[in-house]
């Protein structure tokens, strides 16, 4: 009996040491899974982190929308959450002249993370710089006037959903913060939470460590850009 006992003894310490090395093991997977879901060298933000509530930055820079706490400067610390969606609103090449005021009509680059989502695809864009000339003025999903989205197609809605998820927080840049902004005001305009929109700015002021290069002179690696068109032949006028 003596025997047996430490046998029994002996088969569960051995199974509990399994158990033990089995959930490190599946831990190592789970962390290793996480990781793959962050872009090659992108570290996945601490979602335990609270993002501050969006606040607006001084002058000129507030009059466009853009954040006081996440912009240009800081949002390499909130990159890779799980719990967000990175947009930047322009064309690859606009037709408006940015570089007037010193900026570039060419999308020659984004931060690592952000999917590119021209906004003049999808409302008419009212108020842009004089220097800068007229802009995109193709189809879009919606028509703005005064204030009020009206849809253009059956499907604007829906698609605005799926590129700009109510349920995560959305970042957004353009070039200089005026596309984002205009963005953030249509989103909040057609029932989407203020407190979880962000306005992070200018690409053009951008110098963190996730820039991504696409145009380098007369090159420009256009298929390069995570970018989203809408073919209007395949939607349905309302």
């Amino acid at each position: 009996m003596k025997k047996r006992g430490i046998i029994i003894t002996s088969a569960v310490l051995v199974l509990g040491m399994a158990g033990i090395i089995t959930c490190g093991v599946v831990g190592m997977v789970e962390d290793a899974q996480k990781r793959a879901t962050c872009d090659e060298g992108l570290q996945c933000s601490d979602l335990r982190v609270e993002l501050p509530k969006p606040e607006l930055a001084g002058g000129l820079r507030g009059e466009m929308g853009i954040d006081k706490n996440i912009n240009e400067n800081t949002i390499d610390q909130y990159l890779g959450r799980e719990d967000a969606v990175y947009r930047d609103m322009r064309m690859l090449v606009d037709a408006a002249n940015y570089e007037a005021i010193g900026g570039d009509s060419y999308l020659s680059g984004y931060v690592q993370g952000f999917e590119v989502i021209p906004y003049p695809l999808l409302v008419n864009v009212e108020g842009l710089p004089e220097a800068v000339g007229e802009g995109y003025v193709g189809q879009t999903l919606f028509t703005q006037n005064n204030g009020v989205y009206t849809a253009n197609y059956k499907e604007s809605m829906e698609i605005l959903e799926y590129y700009f998820p109510k349920d995560k927080t959305i970042f957004l840049m353009c070039g200089g913060g005026g596309y984002a902004g205009m963005m953030k005001q249509m989103l909040v305009a057609l029932g989407w939470d203020a407190d979880k929109i962000y306005n992070v700015g200018g690409y053009w002021y951008y110098d963190g460590a996730h820039n991504v290069k696409v145009k380098d002179g007369e090159e420009f690696r256009y298929w390069e850009v995570p970018y989203h068109d809408i073919n209007f032949a395949l939607l349905h006028r309302s």
